[in-house]
């Protein structure tokens, strides 16, 4: 499994006797070795814990700004939006079940590189980037590194999330 792009080590976690602690939501998930976090998108392989879904996006297109309930952010332009798999919250109502609940997998993988990501931003005509239809938390190894790249590039960088992250998840982000 660590062979796929989409699987890359997770950034926030600790050991926790024979489990890792991941530490990027609140959840603080202590995950044995071979099982899943409440999310469904962070496994324990051998004792470290890695993403399943760098870069596996389930979902993308260009929206205008205000459909991410920014007031007055870059009115009028139009940010590149991305999402993946999973969830770390359970609503019922969920407007984006169908994404949100899902298990990433290897057979269903669409893997758009950091770098291809921002070439698209650029093809098409967009200002920034955003990470959303799903908890983009999910994503934060992918969204670090995109925002980073866009960022080089002059585009702006959003995330639209339900604010479940952890202080260390926050900290990674605003720097």
């Amino acid at each position: 499994m660590k062979t796929s792009s989409c699987v890359k080590e997770a950034l926030l976690y600790e050991q926790a006797g024979k489990k890792v602690r991941c530490k990027t939501c609140d959840r603080f998930c202590e995950i044995a070795i071979g099982k899943l976090g409440f999310c469904k998108t962070r496994m324990n392989i051998d004792g470290k814990l890695y993403t399943l879904e760098y870069g596996d996006i389930s979902s993308i297109s260009a929206n205008p700004i205000e459909k991410k309930l920014f007031f007055h952010f870059f009115p009028g332009s139009k940010a590149l939006t991305v999402g993946s798999y999973g969830c770390n919250f359970s609503c019922p109502w969920c407007q984006n079940w169908e994404i949100s609940k899902s298990v990433p997998t290897r057979a269903r993988n669409n893997y758009i590189s950091p770098e291809r990501f921002v070439q698209l931003v650029k093809e098409n005509g967009c200002h920034g980037t955003s990470i959303s239809f799903n908890e983009p938390t999910l994503l934060l190894e992918y969204s670090l590194d995109v925002f980073a790249l866009a960022k080089k590039e002059g585009y702006y960088n959003t995330y639209v999330t339900n604010g479940h992250m952890s202080s260390d998840t926050l900290s990674l982000l605003v720097s």
